[in-house]
């Protein structure tokens, strides 16, 4: 059975909570990603924020990514664990319309799941079926 852990990216890098909208955006730029975690001191995952969060909710509204902390953007968390099914994580990428998520293995983070890596694991062949594929396309990105 293939698991979370087997497709993750692992030892994903984040931004803590009380960083700055503008360090998150800078941390994305230089690492060529469209999220990042969000952990707390104690290294555990608190959320995540995407490119897309700082647009919207904090530049589209006039606040200044400068001086409004990470946390601040942070919505509801949907994360799998290292040990889910590859069923699983589609399943929950699909009912929640996401294109990326944590992976915890107890509360740390351990990795984070793109829709690359789901197109990855599809191209090599193995990971994902072109139903499973069509499935999810239809899901994330038809159905908004």
């Amino acid at each position: 059975m293939i698991t979370a852990s087997d497709i993750m990216h692992a030892g994903a890098q984040c931004v803590r909570a009380d960083q700055t909208l503008l360090d998150a955006a800078m941390m994305m730029r230089d690492m060529g990603v469209g999220a990042l975690p969000i952990c707390g001191e104690d290294q555990r995952l608190k959320g995540i924020i995407t490119d897309r969060d700082i647009v919207t909710r904090c530049i589209a509204e006039g606040k200044d990514p400068s001086t409004m902390k990470a946390m601040e953007l942070s919505g509801h968390l949907h994360c799998v664990h290292a040990d889910d099914s590859m069923d699983a994580v589609l399943k929950k990428m699909e009912q929640h319309q996401i294109r990326r998520i944590p992976v915890i293995d107890g509360e740390r983070l351990v990795g984070m799941i793109s829709e690359a890596d789901l197109a990855m694991g599809h191209r090599e062949g193995g990971w994902l079926t072109d139903k499973q594929i069509v499935e999810f396309m239809d899901s994330v990105y038809m159905k908004r």
